[in-house]
């Protein structure tokens, strides 16, 4: 064979192999990615189901927001962050509301994983600006996510930490290495990734609350704030991504803007009196007789339920498990026996909730019945670790008749804070060096009052001694950061889709890291590990059954006094406000509602 013909052959092979493994490189392009499954749309949709492409672009949203805020930074430990900052940014992807959990380009035009997913490339959108038309790279993606690593909140350190290392390959793809295989999920988190601009942030400290507005490439700018009362944001007329299948119908009202009240019934009158255009309410009482009078019959404000798939999540009294008080789970388990809920839901919420009985209420994920199967498996290497009943008993909360009276729940109570070492003397109860058992709930809504104060009635029934500390949200926030507090109250919110965050909420490694979202300082080891099965689930029925098992153990350590959760939500709006026909599954989806105007119609 001469030399001519063998760098010739050469030469074919090289150029056919190269051309085989930039086509396997195209095939592996996507413009949408489902953590299971195939997306919904197909590659060549054009908007989302739950949108209007007729409605007016026009007009004003008045929102309320509650307390104050000091920065525009919602993703650092320090301060409060205002409202509606998420308007500034645009994601890598962007996930649908009516999926479990699929995402479609934005600024990353195409996604690029392998099968098992232990890389994932992103090819950015060429014609992709942050708002001053400066043009969005590479490099602001990897800048972001390091900043985000290095002084972002804890649960995104929690999230991002099976990634090895990043490369900016050219100035449109960058590529995420990942630890392993089996964090399935990893790519989606990383797919919302939002996009800061590096330019932007030069000379200034990222981890410091202050009122810098930073460059986006989101579909509003923001005009005008008001420090700690008010946040305008302008729709971005030149926005780039406006035109795009996920934005179409989306982003209608040109101005939006965010008031902010000390007291949630000043708002309500503020709602009322026409300064607030929509209203999600979370009052039962103020929902059954609130809503009344002339502009609620006249038809001028809107008032309705709208029924949702969404998990409810927790909504719960939660411990600090730091604190040796709370660390006995008979203690805690004394505690929520104090808590009628069959009373509170009759007598001041009109019979409006059910209880919450699981972390992840209202979906498939929630732990039922005894375990069996694939999660009895995954439990039983964990028996010995374990109460002996979480395998023979369905996990269940105990009722009262709703009547007020709690003498048998007051005695079993009695019997366990005994076995706990405390001790009823003199109509306290006390320790062994004769301290009372003392509780301080720490809430930023007066209106929690009067659900706290049967329960202190009901508490004081059994020596226990509490008190009631109302702060507003900033210090709210400031205190739960920092672990100042024996028990406050709020929602854990779940997705339908959990993974990654699951680590930063129970994960032993971040208990004690200021701003975590495991705010009651969980640390077990059996939690770690079923939070890892979680993550790591390769597909969907693993999912469902390693997030029922982790279920069912928080569940029987009895870490919060669970409250109640409603399947639906409950809005009002005026008139002028209108909204799609067809809502996503998983969400009100407010971007895609619109002002009407005297040449607007109702519908898609």
């Amino acid at each position: 064979m001469n030399k001519s013909f063998s760098a010739a052959l050469l030469f074919l092979i090289f150029s056919l192999s190269t051309q085989a493994a930039t086509a396997v490189t195209i095939a592996s392009l996507r413009s949408a990615i489902a953590m299971h499954g195939e997306p919904a749309y197909g590659k060549d949709f054009t908007h989302f189901d739950y949108v209007n492409l007729t409605a007016p672009r026009e007009g004003t949203l008045r929102r309320a927001a509650m307390g104050s805020f000091d920065n525009f930074n919602g993703y650092i430990v320090k301060g409060v962050s205002g409202s509606g900052t998420g308007y500034l940014f645009d994601t890598l992807m962007l996930q649908s509301s009516d999926e479990a959990f699929t995402l479609y380009g934005l600024v990353a035009e195409y996604i690029e994983v392998p099968e098992d997913r232990s890389w994932v490339r992103f090819h950015l959108n060429p014609k992709a600006r942050f708002s001053d038309g400066s043009e969005l790279t590479a490099a602001d993606v990897k800048f972001t996510f390091d900043i985000l690593i290095e002084k972002g909140v804890p649960q995104l350190r929690a999230q991002y930490k099976d990634v090895t290392s990043v490369e900016i390959e050219s100035k449109s793809v960058i590529k995420f290495n990942l630890k392993d295989s089996k964090n399935k999920e990893l790519a989606l988190i990383l797919a919302k990734l939002p996009v800061f601009s590096e330019k932007d942030w030069q000379g200034k400290d990222f981890a410091k609350a202050t009122f810098n507005v930073p460059l986006g490439s989101g579909p509003y700018t923001m005009k005008a704030f008001d420090a700690g009362r008010s946040i305008e944001y302008l729709r971005n007329d030149n926005y780039w991504a406006k035109d795009l299948p996920v934005n179409r119908g989306r982003y209608n009202f040109k101005h939006i803007i965010f008031d902010y009240y000390k007291d949630g019934s000043i708002a309500f009158e503020a709602f009322k009196a026409g300064d607030v255009d929509f209203r999600a309410e979370n009052i039962s009482k103020q929902w059954a007789t609130g809503y009344q009078g002339k502009q609620f019959t006249s038809g001028n404000i809107i008032k309705e339920e709208i029924k949702h798939h969404n998990p409810q999540g927790m909504q719960a009294f939660w411990f600090n498990l730091r604190k040796d008080k709370f660390k006995d789970p008979n203690v805690r388990k004394a505690l929520g026996l104090m808590f009628d809920f069959e009373w509170t839901n009759r007598t001041l919420f009109y019979g409006a909730y059910k209880r919450s009985d699981s972390f992840f209420s209202n979906s498939e994920l929630a732990a039922r019945g005894i375990p069996e199967g694939d999660e009895l498996a995954l439990l039983t290497p964990f028996k010995a670790q374990l109460p002996t009943e979480l395998f023979t008993q369905m996990y269940t909360l105990d009722k009262t008749k709703g009547d007020g009276r709690v003498r048998r729940q007051q005695r079993q109570a009695i019997r366990l804070l005994k076995q706990a070492g405390w001790t009823l003397k003199s109509g306290k109860m006390v320790d062994a060096s004769g301290k009372q058992l003392s509780l301080e709930f720490l809430v930023y809504s007066p209106s929690f009052e009067r659900i706290i104060q049967p329960f202190r009635k009901n508490l004081q029934r059994i020596g226990v001694a509490s008190e009631i500390r109302i702060v507003d949200v900033s210090q709210y926030v400031n205190r739960l950061n920092n672990f100042d507090f024996d028990i406050y109250t709020l929602i854990q919110a779940q997705s339908l889709s959990p993974g990654n965050e699951q680590l930063s909420m129970w994960g032993s490694e971040f208990a004690n890291v200021p701003g975590t979202l495991n705010r009651i300082g969980l640390q077990d080891p059996v939690v770690d590990a079923l939070v890892a099965k979680v993550i790591n689930a390769a597909d969907r029925d693993s999912l469902i059954t390693a997030t029922k098992a982790l279920d069912r153990v928080l569940l029987w350590k009895n870490l919060v006094i669970p409250q109640w959760h409603i399947s639906s939500y409950r809005v009002a709006y005026w008139q002028q406000i209108q909204r799609p026909t067809q809502l996503p599954k998983y969400g009100l989806a407010i971007d895609s509602w619109w002002q009407k105007d005297s040449a607007s119609s109702k519908g898609n």
